[in-house]
């Protein structure tokens, strides 16, 4: 029963996702906003993002009031998601979208600050626990299709708010690190940036979340271009989301056999294979094969992230240091991943944005490996790596 509480709010937060994030950019076409406003909509979250999250987690550990703020944002993303329903004017839109992305960017890290606590000895049970998350999205999102089907685009904003409420309740029985920071809040920041081997892992997280951030954006777009039918891209979604299930089962076993950064290492190598098979394929049951190697990519990169950030955390730290993670992948790199394939795109075809972007990664994964094997090599120790 230990981990009930941490696996029901991923289960309902990314339930509540599934409510969401699919149906937004439909939302703001049956409004009659234009290709560019939708695309600033769209944008604007991951670059909030980058100051959001590090903003609140700092908060959370320099007043050790994480769950105070959980709860705050947790109800201020409900709030500001039911307005989206209440105006048509852009700009009002535009404020609302921001507010949301500001509430929302440090929920899921303060989740795994509270729930690596709750692990205690058993850290590498991780995957297992965000599991429940894959399971959320995975059973709650043919109901929001339903729902939407039945009410209009406008149902999944509701439906959103229910199922976060899910979260709500399950963030009263959270327990948060305890201990008090062995140096000033300022301090120990400055000292995570410091830290060599922390700003390379961080570094390899932003060439992950280029990657995972120009599939994730244009795979419709490259699978309409193939000429696949709508059918085939829902489908699509559906083997990507299976496939997260065996990789977060038996992630603490990966963890066992490779510590976070050399299994960053083998992400991107997963990353960049995914991108280059892309830019060769031509049907649909390519793309379909190809999109099981998902839960080796975004699931794998979450994992050794959040065991790492654990690592590396002074003392009263946590939340801060997940952060900072989340901050590199889904702001950071989703913006310039997402930025820099559309620009791509602008020349070139999907298929080739792909290539480009799988060789880019590629030769990343081989420099990083070289560095790690030769110039920072993993020390095994609980805090901060001593290089």
């Amino acid at each position: 029963m230990t981990y009930f509480a941490p696996s029901f709010f991923y289960f309902s937060f990314f339930g509540a996702l599934s409510f969401l994030m699919p149906f937004l950019a439909l939302y703001y076409q049956s409004i009659g906003f234009s290709g560019s406003q939708i695309g600033l909509l769209t944008g604007i979250t991951p670059l909030i993002t980058l100051f959001a999250a590090p903003f609140w987690t700092g908060l959370a550990d320099s007043t050790r009031r994480h769950k105070l703020i959980l709860i705050i944002t947790i109800l201020a993303s409900i709030l500001s998601v039911l307005l989206l329903t209440r105006s048509i004017v852009f700009y009002i839109l535009f404020f609302l979208v921001a507010l949301y992305a500001f509430f929302g960017a440090p929920v899921s890290a303060l989740a795994d600050s509270a729930t690596m606590q709750m692990l205690g000895e058993h850290k590498e049970r991780y995957g297992r626990v965000r599991l429940w998350g894959t399971v959320g999205w995975g059973i709650l999102a043919p109901l929001a299709g339903m729902v939407v089907e039945r009410f209009g685009v406008v149902g999944s904003f509701y439906g959103y708010a229910l199922v976060m409420l899910g979260c709500l309740f399950s963030a009263l029985a959270l327990r948060f690190p305890q201990a008090r920071s062995v140096v000033q809040f300022q301090t120990g920041m400055r000292l995570l940036f410091l830290n060599r081997a922390w700003m390379f892992f961080l570094l390899m997280v932003l060439f992950a979340g280029m990657g995972v951030a120009a599939v994730n954006s244009y795979l419709f777009l490259y699978m309409q271009n193939l000429g696949l039918s709508k059918t085939l891209m829902g489908l699509a979604l559906t083997v990507s989301i299976l496939s997260e299930v065996p990789v977060m089962f038996f992630a603490n076993r990966l963890l066992k056999r490779f510590s976070p950064r050399p299994l960053l290492i083998v992400v991107l190598l997963f990353v960049a294979a995914r991108l280059l098979l892309y830019s060769i394929a031509q049907v649909g049951w390519q793309v379909l094969s190809i999109q099981l190697l998902h839960g080796f990519t975004f699931p794998l990169v979450w994992v050794a992230g959040v065991a790492y950030a654990d690592r590396v955390a002074p003392a009263g730290m946590s939340a801060s240091a997940q952060g900072l993670f989340g901050t590199v992948l889904m702001g950071l790199g989703a913006a310039l991943g997402s930025f820099l394939g559309g620009m791509l795109i602008q020349t070139f075809s999907p298929s080739e944005m792909y290539r480009f972007f799988g060789l880019g990664l590629l030769l990343a994964a081989l420099l990083f490996a070289f560095v790690q094997k030769f110039l920072l090599p993993e020390v095994h120790t609980k805090g901060f790596d001593s290089e």
